[in-house]
């Protein structure tokens, strides 16, 4: 049998209303109407769905039985109603990006919170990788959009590219390191120690290396190379290592709540990284969740003044 919602909801209401008339004003249609429609529904099922007591309409076996199944049916579909009116207005529903691990820390977590507090039900998956990895899921179509960087290999064509920061190089040692305390520290002190650094063609990596040139210096001679963040922080904490990050992640770990124990040296300038994009796959539109993250993430990166410390604050 093939019950309509009205049908239901009629059912639904003669159970709670025990008058025919009642349950006819609750779902607005005439008595003889709703009568039609229960003679009908009646029909349908081959059985007798409420008996005519002096006391009001009583469900028979079979009633109960139509009674259950249309709420559960009514909730599931009041449910549904609900879920696609919160996709509609950007409050459920899943949203999958990627960033390069300054973005990440700084942007994509204050924005992943405050889309959080907005629409707590949404699904949010984050992908921190390099740029490459990013752009090749992006291409493809497995993340929604991505802070990173535009890469030769990739056609640009393909992408909406929104400009947003560059990123300032820190340089991380362990708060017991012999440098630590030092008010300036050149990079030509640091030539004897042990680096840690990401592969060789990632922006950090050569942005360090570009300020070594830049003063005259060879890069470093005693490098272990490594993409993984866990691994550097690991081998920071047990050695007199010098580790190249971003500063989003420098100031994680060296300023409360984090605090783990780690100092970034002062240098005399400024080491600054090439800046990264917003990047979103042309063909493919953003579902309304995936917009509104969009859209947090871009005011954070707007705002004057907005300092990525502020995430953990």
């Amino acid at each position: 049998m093939t019950l309509k919602p009205a049908q239901l909801r009629l059912i639904t209401e003669i159970a709670e209303q025990r008058q025919l008339q009642l349950a006819a004003d609750a779902v607005a249609m005439t008595q003889p109407a709703a009568s039609r429609m229960l003679a009908e529904i009646e029909r349908q099922a081959g059985a007798a769905l409420f008996l005519r007591q002096p006391k009001g309409m009583e469900p028979t076996e079979a009633g109960l039985v139509m009674i259950r199944r249309a709420r559960a049916i009514l909730r599931e579909m009041r449910s549904m109603e609900a879920e696609i009116r919160a996709l509609e207005a950007g409050l459920g529903g899943s949203v999958r990006v990627g960033a390069v691990t300054g973005p990440a820390v700084g942007l994509m977590v204050p924005a992943i919170r405050k889309l959080k507090q907005i629409a707590p039900e949404a699904e949010v998956t984050l992908d921190v990788a390099p740029s490459r990895e990013l752009l090749r899921q992006l291409a493809a179509g497995e993340i929604d959009f991505a802070l990173g960087r535009v890469l030769p290999e990739f056609d640009s064509r393909l992408f909406d590219v929104r400009a947003m920061r560059d990123e300032k190089l820190a340089l991380l040692v362990r708060a017991g390191h012999p440098l630590a305390r030092a008010a300036t520290v050149t990079l030509t002190e640091l030539q004897s120690y042990e680096w840690i650094m990401q592969e060789r063609g990632a922006p950090i990596r050569e942005a360090t290396l570009e300020a070594c040139a830049a003063v005259g210096l060879a890069e470093p001679a005693n490098v272990v190379n490594s993409p993984s963040l866990l691994f550097m922080i690991a081998y920071l904490s047990q050695s007199d290592a010098v580790a190249a990050m971003s500063e989003e992640v420098a100031l994680l770990l060296t300023r409360p709540p984090v605090a783990a124990g780690f100092a970034a040296l002062n240098l005399p300038r400024e080491v600054r990284v090439s800046p990264y994009y917003l990047l979103s796959l042309r063909r493919r539109p953003l579902s309304p969740i995936a917009v509104r993250l969009r859209d947090l993430v871009m005011a954070l990166a707007d705002r004057p003044g907005f300092e990525f410390a502020e995430g953990f604050a």
